[in-house]
């Protein structure tokens, strides 16, 4: 990852997402996007998918690779994925700078 990328991926994610793709297989990448919902405005969505646009900001890293697309990389300028694990559960959690304000669950924000 070159200092230009728009996203970055906490070590503790990369790990966690090398291994998710290694289980799963074949040409698995893990998709982050931003979509309309959750209880303040816009939620963040983690996926597998195969295949890869052409326009997607692509992050590769140690046997992980991040896909995001162009609308979502707008609302993650800056951001950070990271991976928590923790008494309430492990999950993806995104340390957006964009974010005004969250839901007390993380997994939805307003900009």
């Amino acid at each position: 990852m070159s200092a230009e990328t728009p996203v970055t991926v906490s070590e503790r994610a990369v790990k966690r997402i090398a291994q998710i793709l290694k289980d799963e297989g074949g040409d698995a990448k893990l998709r982050v996007a931003v979509t309309g919902g959750g209880c303040s405005g816009f939620q963040y969505n983690f996926a597998l998918d195969d295949a890869r646009a052409d326009d997607d900001l692509v992050i590769e890293r140690d046997g992980a690779t991040v896909l995001i697309d162009p609308m979502s990389l707008e609302f993650l300028a800056g951001a950070e994925i990271d991976f928590v694990d923790d008494l309430i559960g492990a999950a993806f959690k995104v340390n957006n700078p964009n974010a005004k304000s969250s839901c007390g669950c993380g997994t939805s924000f307003s900009v």
